[in-house]
């Protein structure tokens, strides 16, 4: 989830949390590895992730992008499995429920 908030949201950091954040979620290096690296206490590092962590929950709870993008997501999988399907069914049937989803895409955007 941490991966997902910081693709949406990660610009909206300052140039200092970014890469911090970016070295312990996406590089994978652990609070001692980035305290070292940035001359900073371990309890530093730990303070400013959670700090973004809080951040970029709080932009998901005003903006709602992710959550968006995930129902939008969910609903194109849904379009797939229908048309991978679509011999084993009726024809009207699944493209009433395609039309159906799209509407329902449509709408949210």
């Amino acid at each position: 989830m941490q991966t997902y908030l910081y693709d949406f949201y990660g610009e909206l950091l300052t140039e200092h949390q970014r890469s911090i954040y970016e070295d312990f979620v996406l590089d994978d290096l652990s609070l001692s590895e980035i305290a070292k690296e940035e001359g900073i206490s371990r309890q530093g590092v730990h303070d400013l992730i959670r700090r973004c962590d809080r951040t970029l929950e709080g932009y998901e709870e005003k903006l709602h992008l992710l959550e968006r993008f995930l129902n939008t997501k969910e609903k194109v999988t849904r379009i797939q499995n229908l048309s991978r399907n679509y011999q084993d069914q009726k024809e009207t049937v699944v493209m009433a429920e395609i039309e159906a989803i799209s509407n329902e895409i449509l709408e949210e955007l």
